[in-house]
């Protein structure tokens, strides 16, 4: 079951959704670095969420509507908030001013992202348990948890990897803008569907 869990984990991981935009956003103003901090951060809030399932706090969290309702609502607005930096950035055109920022600022971005997406909880709660063999207990449960957060690191230093041996290219001022307009718009699209799933 854990390597059927693997597979099914790797697949997760690598259809694109919000941390693949943050991340992408993250490297191509800041570089490897900042990019990485970021990749670092949405594994971080994996690994959170998974102990927390493990720990019965997710289900708690889940039966609480109202704490799960916020959970979703900030989410989708700091989808937006990045969405609508991306496309004002579009619109300006200028990249030099957010080189500055560092790891921090690309980790909390990748933290916030991915600890305000109740999809990800409701993984961790619903489709990992599937996995599980009766009787599993909660050291079987945090090893599936964070197998998927360490093969969700991977993929995406992977990606901040690749994206900074070609960001001289991507970092041309047309292409750059071309790619800040579709990851804005990219982001207010996982914003709005959030927004309208049940």
């Amino acid at each position: 079951m854990y390597w059927s869990f693997l597979i099914f984990a790797l697949v997760v991981v690598l259809i694109p959704g919000p941390d693949f935009a943050v991340v992408t956003a993250n490297t191509l103003t800041g570089g490897r670095r900042r990019g990485m901090w970021s990749a670092a951060g949405v594994a971080t809030s994996n690994a959170l969420q998974g102990t927390a399932a493990a720990a019965g706090l997710g289900a708690l969290i889940v039966q609480a509507q109202p704490v799960l309702h916020a959970i979703k609502w900030a989410g989708i607005a700091y989808l937006v908030y990045l969405g609508v930096r991306a496309i004002s950035s579009a619109i300006r055109g200028r990249y030099d001013e957010g080189v500055a920022r560092g790891g921090a600022h690309g980790w909390r971005q990748g933290f916030l992202s991915n600890i305000t997406n109740p999809k990800v909880l409701m993984f961790y709660l619903a489709v990992l348990p599937q996995f599980l063999a009766p009787g599993a207990g909660t050291p079987t449960l945090l090893l599936y948890a964070f197998s998927h957060a360490i093969l969700s690191l991977a993929y995406l230093l992977l990606l901040a990897a690749f994206l900074h041996r070609v960001r001289g290219v991507l970092n041309r001022r047309p292409v750059r803008r071309a790619l800040d307009a579709i990851t804005g718009v990219t982001l207010l699209g996982f914003g709005a569907r959030l927004a309208t799933e049940r």
